[in-house]
């Protein structure tokens, strides 16, 4: 089922799941380096030096966006293999953010998250 099939209640369902995985994923980097704060259907990880990354999800649209480094994503979930994904680029958004915290934090960055199969 794709994310635009889904009732009001099931997408806020699935996509403040993966906002909380992702945020149990940063929760334990050094918080000078990276500060998770999940709030509502925001995820704002505050980065040193004061970037940020914004991931929230979006009803209307049945996305979970993300913002960071001046440039914006909007991940749709894929029925084949229940990822996010960009629907243009095909772009993973757990592969997104590892790629912007790496540049931003200027170190190899792999979250520690159960991958999906």
């Amino acid at each position: 089922m794709t994310a635009r099939e889904m009732d009001d209640n099931t997408f806020d369902h699935v996509a403040d799941d993966e906002l909380r995985r992702l945020e149990k994923g940063i929760e334990d980097f050094d918080p000078d380096e990276v500060e998770p704060t999940l709030g509502g259907d925001v995820l704002s990880l505050t980065l040193r030096g004061g970037g940020k990354i914004i991931i929230n999800r979006h009803r209307a649209a049945r996305q979970i966006w993300m913002a960071a480094a001046r440039q914006a994503w909007h991940f749709d979930l894929d029925p084949a293999d229940q990822r996010w994904r960009t629907e243009k680029s095909r772009e993973e958004l757990v592969a997104t953010l590892e790629k912007v915290l790496s540049e931003q934090l200027r170190r190899p960055i792999t979250l520690p998250l159960a991958r999906r199969p």
